[in-house]
């Protein structure tokens, strides 16, 4: 009885990837392009993510991230503001883009694969993100990174965007509180 008990107790933790909070403060969401052969890099402001995440749980976890696309910052605001009109983002009209994960896979090497649907201008791709869950002197992060084309989105489609790099790394590095 004792055994069964104790079984029962264990039965909740595992049935459910644990809910975290973003340390907002200490997280960040950027990408790494290039113009002209030169590298650039960018990050986003405003968005926010819902994380459920167990390694030893993928089948319950879950990544549900919405970017507020005008608060693009490369660091040139030029290039910020080329990034917000219709050849790019166009912000007016799609001021967002959502990823959400639909499985979480473990590859041949160990490492942890989420595949998902990301949405730009009203696009939406399937996206495969490589994760890595850390929790070290009790600190918890986790870091996901992707790369992607650009044109695959309808960003910077025409001729005149032919100096931009047409791959894009797109990571975040995420330091989690349980909820």
């Amino acid at each position: 009885m004792r055994a069964f008990m104790f079984f029962l107790m264990l039965l909740p933790a595992a049935a459910f990837a644990r809910d975290w909070n973003v340390d907002m403060a200490k997280s960040g969401l950027g990408f790494d392009g290039t113009y002209q052969g030169g590298a650039f890099a960018g990050k986003f402001g405003q968005w926010n993510a819902a994380i459920a995440y167990d390694e030893t749980d993928l089948a319950h976890a879950k990544f549900d991230v919405t970017v507020q696309l005008s608060s693009v910052d490369t660091g040139s605001g030029e290039r910020d503001q080329t990034l917000a009109t219709a050849d790019f983002f166009d912000t007016t009209k799609f001021p967002q883009a959502h990823f959400v994960a639909t499985d979480f896979v473990r590859g041949a090497d160990g490492g942890v694969v989420a595949r998902g649907t990301l949405t730009i201008r009203d696009i939406a791709k399937p996206v495969t993100l490589k994760v890595k869950f850390a929790v070290s002197g009790g600190a918890t992060t986790l870091d996901v990174s992707t790369m992607l084309n650009r044109k695959d989105f309808g960003l910077g489609t025409s001729s005149d965007w032919d100096d931009i790099g047409t791959q894009v790394n797109v990571h975040a590095h995420l330091v989690l509180t349980p909820k």
